[in-house]
């Protein structure tokens, strides 16, 4: 069996990283703090690529991919801490509306957000908040007795300080009624827990991608910083450091990318990989950017050093999509309720 990403999967997470490296820079972070959530010109850009509904079929005017295609364009937007909501829009939120495409309220929104001129917020039981509500043209609220759809605009928002400043966090107020519920509770379950683990897999795809920034920030300081006549990174003490965050981000990647191909199994075995994968890649990523920080020395604790940006967004994305005790106990559910042995890498509740 091969477990290697096409050339096209490739491709399409080579073309988003080029584009963002162009137009997702730290002066670009920095000028989006004071004007707003979303740089209109990089959103059409991505959108002009198909990625806002890349996870949805082709009869809904999606490019009709899967989880496995999408992991690398997060590792991707990750890399460049993208503040747009692209891979929740396109990775969560969008596929669970498409879930309900036979409704005609679920329909009517589904041309708007695979085109990227709308996007859906979710209000997800496993997040005490919802994320970007406020730039969304439909939400969707899960509550004890089914999903809801509204309109974004007919909602009440309240803003929640989030240590990610381009991490627009808000309570929801809307009024709920039979009449906006699009499923009772006992059919949106396992759609809502598909939500769940797509939102972790796609956590731990982003925090590869901010472990590699933080790492590769760092070696080039290291490499141009220069110290009692020869560059920093010359040290063996620094060396090592990054050395050890790298190992870490070599040793989280097969998680993720191997979470990807299982999610759809939707069981035990696939539960405790998506586990595994958001603890081991984010745990990756706060390492490698708190040693980015260290390796700039007493500049990197400042404002003007862009390593913060990677540091806050691996501390919030830690936090959402299920905390680490919440995986933990995923993970040990499945290393004491099942055999480990060399034939259970890849196994499945029915092999």
């Amino acid at each position: 069996m091969d477990f290697t990403f096409s050339d096209e999967q490739r491709m399409v997470a080579d073309t988003v990283r080029a584009l963002l490296a162009d137009r997702c820079t730290g002066a670009d972070l920095r000028r989006l703090m004071g004007e707003g959530a979303r740089d209109p010109g990089r959103w059409q850009a991505l959108s002009d690529m198909g990625l806002p509904g890349l996870m949805l079929p082709e009869a809904l005017g999606g490019l009709g991919l899967s989880e496995v295609d999408l992991v690398l364009v997060a590792e991707a937007c990750g890399y460049a801490a993208l503040p747009e909501p692209l891979v929740e829009h396109a990775g969560v939120a969008a596929p669970l509306l498409a879930a309900f495409a036979e409704d005609a309220r679920a329909a009517a929104w589904l041309d708007r957000v695979a085109a990227g001129a709308a996007t859906v917020a979710l209000g997800h039981a496993a997040n005490p908040f919802v994320a970007d509500p406020d730039t969304a043209g439909v939400l969707l609220i899960a509550r004890e007795d089914g999903l809801h759809l509204i309109e974004a605009a007919s909602a009440g928002l309240t803003r929640i300080a989030s240590v990610d400043p381009f991490r627009r966090l808000f309570e929801v107020e809307a009024e709920l009624s039979p009449d906006t519920r699009l499923a009772d509770a006992q059919t949106v379950a396992p759609h809502l827990a598909l939500a769940l683990d797509r939102g972790a897999l796609f956590a731990a795809a982003q925090g590869l991608g901010l472990a590699q920034r933080a790492v590769d920030m760092a070696a080039d300081y290291a490499r141009a910083r220069m110290q009692f006549g020869k560059p920093i990174g010359a040290n063996q003490a620094v060396k090592h450091h990054l050395a050890t965050c790298q190992t870490r981000i070599e040793f989280a990647r097969p998680v993720v990318y191997a979470a990807a191909a299982q999610i759809g199994q939707q069981d035990l075995f696939s539960r405790a990989r998506i586990s595994h994968a958001k603890l081991a890649a984010l745990g990756a990523a706060d390492l490698a950017a708190r040693a980015a920080i260290q390796v700039h020395g007493a500049m990197g604790y400042s404002w003007e050093v862009d390593a913060h940006f990677y540091l806050k967004r691996a501390l919030a994305l830690t936090g959402t999509w299920g905390d680490e005790a919440f995986h933990r106990a995923r993970v040990a559910e499945r290393v004491f309720g099942a055999p480990l042995d060399p034939d259970r890498t890849f196994a499945s509740a029915a092999a």
